[in-house]
C-alpha cells in the first residue's frame, strides 16, 4: 500500500482484517475512500505483492475491497513471536499507524525489524499495562471456520455469501455452521466485554 498510498496522499486506508491463505499469502480487506465504488481496484492490482482484487461494496465515502497479497516481513515476525496485529490499522500518504500489543522484549524485536525498514520510524506513545489476550481462546476448529467464513465474506456488509452457501462450501449442515457460529460470536463478545482488571 506504500506506492499506491504516496501516489494518492489525500485517500484514506483502513486495514480492517488479515486471514492466511498460505503460508506465503494472506487476505485482507482494505476500505479505501473515493468513489464511485471498484474505483482503485485495478491500479491497487497493479502493486507488485498483489495477486487479485475484488471490489466488496461500496461503503460510506469509500469501497472495501478484498485483497490477496504476498506477505511482507513483518507478518513472519509477528508469526514468530505470536503477537496478535491490531486492526484496523490505518494508512494515509505513504504512512502507516501501527499499534503494538506485546511484552517489552517482544515490542523490542518489532521496533528493531521496523527501524530496519524505515529509519524515519516514529513512536508515538508508549503505554505500560498488564497484557491480556484481546481475542478470546477459541479452538482450532472455531478459529479455522472463523477464517473460512471471513475469506469467504461471511461477516462483510453487505454479506457476501449466505449461511446456506458457506454450511455447502464447508460440507456441513446449515444448523450446525450457524450454531458454531454463533458460539464464536459469544466468545468474541464476552471477551470485549470483559471488564478490564486496571484501576481507572
Amino acid at each position: 500500500m506504500a506506492q499506491f498510498s504516496s501516489a494518492h496522499p489525500n485517500l484514506r486506508i483502513e486495514v480492517l482484517n488479515r486471514n492466511d491463505v498460505s503460508r506465503d499469502l494472506s487476505v485482507s480487506d482494505y476500505w479505501v475512500s473515493g468513489s464511485p465504488a471498484g474505483i482503485w481496484a485495478s491500479e491497487l492490482a497493479e502493486a507488485p505483492d498483489v495477486l487479485k482484487v475484488d471490489s466488496l461494496a461500496e461503503v460510506g465515502d469509500g469501497c472495501v475491497y478484498r485483497i490477496t497479497y504476498r506477505n511482507p516481513g513483518i507478518i513472519y515476525l509477528y508469526r514468530r513471536l505470536k503477537l496478535p496485529i491490531q486492526f484496523p490499522l490505518r494508512i494515509q500518504g505513504g504512512f502507516i499507524q501501527w499499534e503494538v500489543v506485546a511484552r517489552h522484549s517482544e515490542f523490542g524485536d518489532v521496533l528493531e525489524y521496523a527501524r530496519r525498514i524505515d529509519p524515519a520510524l516514529q513512536v508515538l506513545s508508549i503505554r505500560r499495562r498488564p497484557l491480556r489476550s484481546h481475542l478470546p481462546l477459541l479452538t482450532s476448529t472455531q478459529h479455522q471456520l472463523l477464517t473460512r467464513a471471513m475469506a469467504a465474506g461471511y461477516f462483510a456488509v453487505p454479506r457476501g455469501i449466505s449461511l446456506t452457501e458457506l454450511a455447502r462450501q464447508l460440507g456441513r449442515s446449515k444448523s450446525s455452521i450457524s450454531e458454531a457460529i454463533a458460539l464464536i460470536e459469544k466468545k468474541l463478545l464476552e471477551s470485549a466485554l470483559r471488564p478490564s482488571s486496571l484501576a481507572p
